[in-house]
């Protein structure tokens, strides 16, 4: 298990006691920790003192686009099997990478990505402040980018974050939504990170009510029932738009001197706020300061969250009319390696084959290997022989077909051959990953920049276990529901090739 991490930051003096954090914790270390520098300005350094000795800092330049088009960045730099998204406000606990392999090891190939949990320390000497109960919220929020793990290959497939969502608020839930209608699984491990509650304006919930525009969003890509499948509490949209209809009904008719309906929807409208403010009042430590924080905010954020809902709901029409079109996957670029399955993709499968003379390869397989070679594309074969842990077939026997596969085809690479019976318990018999992995190394490449090819659905399982891209291109043999669970198909291996690196001659 390899992993990069990707911090978006602003710059906080946060970040720097974040990379502490990583750098004095106890497990394996990421590959490379990933800074997406997305501040406007940047004459000033990043780190004024510098990363912490020992950790792989590399910084990359934002476009100050907000936080899901600084994780693309990020994660598109990334060359490691999992990418691991922290936020610059947040400490890693001394134990949390050797949790996080942990979390990840015991993954199974249709998981997606790995939640970690997040603890925000409040006061203990007094009630927390609304503001604080806010954060605290974090504790209890689904699919939260603070500390959560994604598989490179899934973010490929899925085309990333959603750079329409420019606040840090509900990119992190659609993408979960994207990835779980896309098959995948989503799960909680058992690492932690901590969340400090930084200071805040008076007015911060005012602000807040921006994220009433990405909720409408979120109902334009995802239809009413988006809140429970992404588990996002209610919110109060309704009370709220009804105060400020109220409010604005009352002033309506002050201007046209209708005192005694003014003087009504006045009281109405205070009743509401007060009953507001109330509710939010309560569990705080009710100290002067707050009683008229909350009072002032009380009465302005049913007219914000109504303006921003409003905003929303405009600018979403434009989404819906482009028939809300989730970003696209990545697929500018060929892979660095294809891994190819041999009986059944290159060449027709004779079960248990030890016979040279029986090679016969599929129809248009040599040509579509020609053109990956021509596209520089590097190649390798990964086979599961069963007939040798079986005592069905010699070593030699299967070196032998390879030979006359090669003499039909030319060099096809390495060949990582799993020789082992099913019931032998290897990491290297597909659908486990051992030989993409070896393959990978061998070649040296990045799993998650290689391509598999196969015919039945261990091969694209080895293939997603790895973090590497999968295509199935079916035969007779192939059961419907492997079909149905790969995410690319293919009716030939040219066919195969064409989605790989482009229908070219």
């Amino acid at each position: 298990m390899t992993y990069d991490i990707v911090v978006p930051t602003m710059g906080r003096p946060s970040l720097q006691r974040l990379l502490a954090s990583l750098a004095g914790a106890q497990g394996p270390a990421p590959d490379r920790v990933l800074l997406v520098d997305d501040r406007p300005d940047r004459d000033a350094p990043l780190l004024p003192a510098g990363p912490p000795p020992g950790l792989a800092v590399e910084l990359l330049a934002g476009r100050a686009a907000g936080p899901a088009a600084a994780r693309n960045v990020g994660w598109r730099a990334a060359s490691a099997q999992w990418v691991v998204f922290l936020d610059d406000d947040v400490e890693v606990e001394r134990e949390w990478p050797a949790a996080l392999a942990h979390d990840l090891a015991g993954l199974s190939t249709g998981t997606a990505a790995s939640q970690g949990r997040i603890v925000v320390p409040l006061a203990q000497d007094r009630r927390p402040t609304d503001w604080e109960r806010n954060v605290r919220g974090l504790e209890d929020a689904v699919w939260a980018t603070a500390d959560m793990a994604y598989r490179c290959s899934v973010l490929e497939r899925l085309g990333g974050f959603d750079e329409r969502f420019a606040r840090a608020y509900r990119e992190d839930a659609d993408l979960a939504l994207r990835a779980l209608r896309a098959g995948w699984r989503l799960e909680r491990g058992a690492r932690s990170v901590v969340h400090e509650v930084r200071p805040a304006p008076w007015h911060v919930s005012v602000r807040l009510q921006e994220g009433n525009a990405d909720d409408a969003l979120m109902r334009a890509l995802h239809g009413p029932r988006w809140r429970d499948e992404a588990q996002a509490p209610a919110g109060r949209l309704a009370a709220n738009i009804a105060t400020t209809a109220t409010g604005a009904a009352g002033l309506a008719a002050l201007a046209s001197r209708r005192r005694g309906s003014a003087l009504a929807l006045g009281a109405a409208w205070a009743s509401a706020t007060l009953h507001f403010a109330s509710r939010r009042v309560a569990p705080g430590p009710r100290t002067f300061e707050e009683l008229g924080r909350m009072l002032a905010t009380s009465a302005l954020i049913p007219p914000a969250a109504t303006l921003h809902r409003l905003r929303g709901e405009i600018a979403a029409r434009g989404v819906v009319a482009a028939g809300g079109a989730a970003p696209e996957p990545l697929r500018t670029a060929p892979p660095g390696a294809v891994l190819l399955d041999r009986d059944g993709t290159l060449v027709v499968d004779v079960p248990y084959n030890g016979d040279p003379a029986k090679v016969r390869p599929m129809p248009g397989a040599p040509e579509a290997v020609d053109r990956l070679r021509r596209a520089g594309v590097k190649l390798a074969v990964i086979s599961n022989q069963s007939g040798i842990g079986r005592g069905m077939l010699t070593e030699e026997q299967v070196a032998a077909v390879n030979a006359r596969v090669e003499e039909l085809f030319g060099a096809l690479g390495p060949w990582m051959v799993c020789p082992h019976a099913p019931d032998a318990g290897c990491d290297c018999r597909k659908p486990k990953p051992g030989l993409v992995l070896g393959a990978a190394a061998r070649l040296r490449v990045a799993p998650q920049h290689c391509a598999v090819i196969g015919d039945i659905g261990a091969d694209v399982e080895a293939a997603r276990a790895a973090g590497a891209r999968g295509v199935l291109v079916p035969t007779p043999v192939t059961r419907a529901q492997e079909v149905r669970a790969a995410a690319e198909v293919a009716p030939d291996l040219g066919s195969a090739v064409d989605l790989l690196i482009g229908a070219q001659p």
